[in-house]
C-alpha cells in the first residue's frame, strides 16, 4: 500500500508517522494488517509503549482503526489495523 502524503500534513509526532508507514507497508489491498505491537517495536527499534502511543495518535487523527481479535479458545491475539485513506 502506498503511503498517502496526507500523513505529513497532520502535524503528527515522528513516532506516529513511522508506525503508519510501517503498517502501510504490511497492509493488504483492503488496507488491513495485524502485526503484533512487539513485532512493530522490534522492526522499528522502538519500545512497545512508543508503538501504543503512536497507534493512539493515529486513531485520534482518524488515519487508523484498531479492532481487538481473539483466538478460538479465548486468548488475545494481535489487533487488526485498518488504514484509512
Amino acid at each position: 500500500m502506498i503511503v498517502p502524503e496526507r500523513i505529513y500534513d497532520e502535524n503528527l509526532p515522528h513516532r506516529a508517522v513511522s508506525v503508519y508507514c510501517y503498517l502501510c507497508g504490511r497492509a493488504n489491498k483492503k488496507g488491513e494488517c495485524f502485526p503484533s505491537v512487539r513485532t512493530v517495536a522490534e522492526d522499528l527499534h522502538i519500545s512497545k509503549r512508543t508503538v501504543f502511543r503512536a497507534i493512539s495518535d493515529l486513531e485520534r487523527a482518524g488515519l487508523l482503526t484498531r479492532t481487538a481479535r481473539r483466538r478460538v479458545h479465548g486468548g488475545r491475539s494481535s489487533s487488526l489495523y485498518k488504514i484509512k485513506i
